[in-house]
């Protein structure tokens, strides 16, 4: 499981992103829409109504959260 202990920006706004291994991404780059793709479908889950399939789903939501993770240690 990931642990992430600070998360903040020092670099301004020049079209780029850190990924995980601090290697600087543009912003408009396919992997940046894949984390993106990721963490929004995390939180639609998020809010689904879980009628007693928390486990299931608490399973999918971690499996997403890694799978974005290991998208933003990658390149």
């Amino acid at each position: 499981m990931v642990r992430l202990t600070k998360i903040y920006t020092k670099t301004g706004d020049d079209g780029t992103t850190a990924i995980a291994n601090n290697e600087r991404v543009n912003k408009l780059s396919a992997l940046i829409e894949a984390i993106g793709t990721i963490d929004e479908a995390n939180s639609a889950i998020g809010l689904m109504p879980k009628d007693g399939n928390h486990e299931i789903f608490d399973q999918i939501q971690n499996d997403l959260f890694d799978l974005g993770a290991d998208l933003a240690g990658s390149k």
